[in-house]
């Protein structure tokens, strides 16, 4: 039997091994490329999620069936239109961004995929009475995903719980924190919280992608 490391690959992963593996299943398209390379190009940090992630989800959004989806965390928008590509006919997509550079380029980047029917842009911190402003007039929701703030991670969890229909998915990326969800930090301790409250609220998984992808589906 394989130990706990071999499992996950950090024995036999490596950048030409990830460069082969996402040409082949997780190519990009125009509006990808832009999407992925905006970071690098703006000079704004380059921490969106990898091209297999960014696969993912978009496959985790088709099989949920989600027509609703709430992103907080835009950046250059390159997650967000991963996802919206997989939206049905009148399903949409709203993603928070608190940083108005990112929310520019994301917003150029949604219209360049021709996705601005299906994604809004929203400005400002999602804790700030956005979210609950959207819930009311918009909720419930089919899918949450999470890649923002890691200190409030615990409080965006609670949101997902609340505002998602039976069912629905959670989804928070970065749930190993980095290496650093053990440590004795405040943010350590809310992406604890996060994941623990998680475990009880939804039926949960921790996918072992580079940096921990959380999953629960709503009980």
């Amino acid at each position: 039997m394989a130990d706990n490391q071999s499992r996950v690959g950090a024995r036999y992963t490596t950048p030409e091994l990830l460069a082969y593996v996402e040409k082949l299943h997780a190519p990009h398209d125009g509006s990808l490329a832009q999407a992925f390379g905006t970071p690098a190009a703006a000079g704004i940090p380059a921490i969106q999620v990898a091209p297999s992630e960014g696969k993912l989800l978009g496959m985790l959004v088709g099989l949920a069936g989600a027509r609703k989806i709430v992103e907080i965390g835009t950046l250059a928008g390159y997650s967000a239109i991963r996802m919206a590509q997989r939206l049905p006919a009148g399903g949409h997509l709203w993603t928070f961004e608190s940083e108005p550079k990112h929310h520019a380029l994301a917003h150029a980047n949604v219209a360049a995929a021709g996705l601005s029917d299906r994604i809004t842009c929203l400005l400002g911190k999602a804790l700030d009475g956005g979210l609950d402003a959207l819930a009311k007039t918009e909720g419930p929701f089919d899918v949450v995903f999470v890649d923002a703030d890691k200190g409030n991670y615990d409080r965006y969890g609670r949101w997902a719980a609340e505002h998602l229909r039976s069912g629905g998915m959670l989804l928070g990326d970065n749930a190993y924190f980095f290496g650093r969800l053990l440590d004795d930090s405040p943010e350590a301790e809310a992406m604890r919280r996060f994941h623990e409250e998680a475990a009880r609220t939804f039926d949960s998984v921790c996918i072992p992608t580079p940096d921990g992808l959380l999953l629960g589906i709503k009980r």
